[in-house]
């Protein structure tokens, strides 16, 4: 059974150049809508249970606050597994590890749906967060090996979209099965869906190119970075790839800590606005709700035009894109702060341009972080600094929803302005930087 984790074995080279070109586009299109399809699966079953809550309440009796545990044990669990899943995922085969975790993550939709008590609830709640954390390694692996870098921004920036997609689906889902069928219901669908989505990514993804008897895509698109590949066919020791490449790199952790303060951003404004909305302004919970669509719609704009970007315009270099797009989300949230008396246009209007500039960062910080580390530990960067993400994003939770009760709406603002201006700092020495200058070619 671990056997099939293992990476896929490098076959001899094809040399017919046609046959390449041929074998190579058709792979690169079927990589990229098999992860795109997959990483959407990952959301309904994610969120299934954050739009089955007021049905559970009403059901079994739960109160916010155990509610609001649950939400942060996923947070914490699936953060964790980002890491160490990431450290797998770089010495595994992507196609049975995304889709044997998109399975798992769906039998534990299932096995929460099943059950009644609190202790059920947040263990199956923290596993599905573990496995949930299989789905994001694999995908900057792939994304590293299928897609060169002058190019990557644009294609990174089109997968992440499959966030907003996954985002916008499962709220209709889950309420129409609440709704029709009960909150447990909620559960199975996203549940089911998963596990055959999970079967499709095993027929449908592969390992790298060489698997294929292809060359490297910086060799089949002359698109060599100035990272230093020469020891391409070498395969990294897990330790070099944590240590060397990760742990000792001074990039990377000025990244984790811009994704810490860029996913309180995300997630206060994902759990928090909506009722922000209805109690200072008065809205009704459809109205409120509305706004927050504008939110995911943002986002998936915001996405395109970061990767776009940074690939056009500043020729592959992700640092003036994540420095400017986090300088217009700290402007645009000091205007909603301070100028509350606006219509509801004029509110979802703020927030579609706080999901345009905050999906941004949040792309593109991932593909910096496999950038400035080495391709094959891709997934270790990646998944290190969505550990820090997701602490930020459990800050978000419970921690800020105490400090808000405290404090009020002015103190909310205040935590998201400091935010802000924290990743804006922590991003701006990284506007020059293209690739680790201690792995280029000497």
């Amino acid at each position: 059974m671990i056997n099939i984790f293992k990476p896929a074995i490098h076959i001899k080279e094809i040399e017919d150049a046609k046959v390449v070109k041929k074998s190579f586009n058709y792979w690169r299109l079927r990589t990229f809508y098999s992860m795109y399809m997959g990483y959407a699966m990952f959301y309904l079953s994610r969120k299934s249970f954050t739009f089955a809550m007021p049905a559970l309440i009403n059901d079994l009796g739960f109160d916010k606050a155990e509610l609001g545990i649950l939400g942060s044990i996923l947070s914490l669990s699936y953060g964790a597994s980002k890491f160490f899943s990431g450290i797998l995922s770089d010495r595994s085969n992507p196609r049975y590890f995304m889709g044997i975790g998109l399975i798992l993550t769906g039998i534990f939709n299932l096995f929460f749906g099943l059950s009644s008590t609190f202790i059920l609830f947040a263990l199956f709640w923290g596993l599905n967060g573990w496995f949930q954390g299989w789905g994001w390694p694999p995908c900057a692996k792939l994304l590293t090996h299928w897609y060169s870098q002058k190019e990557r921004g644009s294609w990174w920036s089109m997968w992440n979209t499959s966030h907003n997609v996954g985002g916008a689906i499962i709220p209709l889902m889950a309420a129409y099965l609440a709704q029709s069928f009960g909150w447990r219901f909620a559960m199975y669908g996203p549940g089911l869906i998963c596990i055959v989505g999970g079967l499709f990514l095993i027929n449908r993804l592969r390992d790298t190119p060489r698997s294929l008897g292809l060359p490297v895509v910086e060799k089949f698109r002359n698109d060599y970075p100035q990272e230093n590949h020469e020891k391409e066919r070498y395969q990294l020791s897990t330790k070099e790839i944590l240590f060397k490449y990760v742990l000792k790199n001074k990039y990377i952790w000025a990244l984790a800590g811009s994704y810490f303060f860029i996913y309180i951003i995300r997630q206060s404004i994902n759990d928090w606005t909506q009722l922000f909305l209805v109690e200072s302004k008065g809205y009704s919970v459809f109205a409120a709700g509305t706004c927050i669509f504008w939110f995911e719609i943002g986002g998936f704009l915001g996405s395109l035009a970061a990767g776009w970007g940074s690939d056009w315009l500043f020729k592959g270099k992700r640092g003036p894109i994540n420095a400017l797009f986090t300088f217009f989300v700290l402007i645009v949230i000091y205007i909603m702060w301070k100028f509350p008396g606006g219509s509801i246009i004029f509110d979802a209007v703020l927030i579609f341009l706080i999901g345009f500039f905050i999906f941004g960062p949040q792309m593109l910080i991932g593909v910096a972080a496999a950038e400035l580390s080495h391709k094959k530990a891709a997934g270790t960067a990646t998944g290190f600094i969505g550990w820090f993400a997701y602490i930020g994003a459990a800050v978000a939770g419970g921690p800020l929803g105490a400090f808000i009760k405290k404090s009020g709406w002015e103190g909310f603002f205040k935590v998201l302005i400091v935010c802000a201006i924290m990743a804006f700092f922590i991003l701006l020495p990284l506007w020059r930087v293209k690739t680790h200058p201690d792995y280029r070619k000497k």
